[in-house]
């Protein structure tokens, strides 16, 4: 063999070990705010793109009622509380910016709400529609084909209860919203400007429900660039799901992203608050993970999560991502959880790929 043959041989070689090496980037977070101090559980986050406020929605569900705090709140760009505007003893989930307005779900009243950009603490909230029962409670059963030629059967339970979560509008003011309990997705056309407003079922469907250790199904929502596609995450099932529109069908687009929670479509990708894996991932429109950042690095000094814990939300501010750390207790069982030892919540940060 030559000298030039083995040289040859050697490239291909280093070529084929760098190829193979490739994986998920690999990013750190760091802490951007610490919420007020009477203020706990943040679970929505969004941001206004020409002044880059940032507004953060509360999931306080404590026991008894009149212990909660719900509360929005809205930051300057650089981290500073501009105002807030009390909730009381609703939790909110999904929140989401348009046209001077922050749109809110507000998870305990089974209600959309909506309040000016520049709220103030007496800011007046506006019902924009309310949601209810379906008929039937609960979607299709679904039927799981496994690899030994046997089938299970999973059948849905639900008591009726809506469990509004996630949201996104469209460029045309159409609103979808998802409801976890009772696996659905909910579209209200001109829901900006509609009087009174009528939510439409979408769409119903196994893949959208779960029986996981994590109560909750449909969840975060994202529309790809040409909003031809919506993206679901399914958080109890630890899945990202695809449906073209306008009305599906509903496939699998990846698995185990552990809690799969808020989602958005950012340059290309689409950007997942892993919950229960303490991380925000990052997937190509074929579901494979380009980007993996945070971790759960313990509790700092302050009783403040360092890194991520539990988040459960993102928005894109320039070149930042700004992520919601939930640090929610899930399980009856004291001490078994992390986020129980939580007594400051905070938001944290990273800054995004080029």
């Amino acid at each position: 063999m030559t000298r030039t043959t083995c040289t040859l041989f050697l490239a291909i070689a280093l070529a084929s070990t760098q190829v193979h090496a490739e994986g998920p980037l690999r990013l750190d977070v760091e802490q951007f705010v610490s919420l007020p101090a009477d203020v706990r559980h943040p679970e929505s986050i969004t941001s206004d793109p020409e002044t880059r406020e940032i507004y953060v929605a509360t999931f306080d569900a404590r026991l008894p009622q009149n212990e909660r705090n719900n509360q929005l709140l809205r930051y300057s760009e650089d981290g500073r509380l501009l105002s807030r505007r009390g909730f009381g003893a609703t939790p909110l989930t999904g929140i989401e910016f348009r046209d001077g307005y922050v749109y809110v779900l507000n998870f305990g009243a089974s209600r959309l709400q909506r309040v000016p950009g520049r709220f103030h603490a007496a800011s007046e909230i506006v019902d924009v529609a309310s949601f209810g029962a379906l008929a039937p409670p609960a979607p299709a059963p679904r039927l799981v084909s496994n690899p030994d030629g046997s089938k299970d059967d999973i059948r849905f339970g639900s008591a009726g209860l809506p469990a509004i979560n996630g949201l996104k509008f469209d460029r045309s003011g159409t609103l979808y919203v998802s409801d976890s309990f009772q696996g659905a997705i909910y579209r209200i056309a001109d829901a900006t400007t509609c009087k009174p407003c009528k939510v439409e079922t979408l769409v119903r469907d196994p893949l959208l429900a779960t029986a996981g250790a994590l109560p909750f199904g449909a969840n975060g929502l994202a529309l790809n660039a040409a909003e031809s596609i919506l993206y679901i995450n399914n958080a109890g099932d630890g899945r990202v799901l695809r449906m073209p529109l306008p009305s599906g069908p509903i496939s699998v687009l990846a698995e185990s992203v552990h809690g799969a929670d808020g989602l958005m479509f950012h340059r290309g990708m689409l950007w997942v608050a892993a919950n229960q894996a303490d991380a925000v991932v990052a997937l190509d429109e074929q579901g494979r993970e380009r980007v993996r950042a945070g971790a759960f690095m313990g509790i700092d000094q302050h009783g403040a999560p360092t890194g991520l814990l539990f988040p459960a939300s993102t928005t894109a501010v320039g070149d930042w991502m700004i992520v919601a750390n939930l640090a929610l207790p899930l399980t009856p069982t004291a001490g078994d959880e992390w986020e129980e030892d939580v007594t400051r919540w905070t938001l944290a940060r990273f800054k995004l790929p080029k």
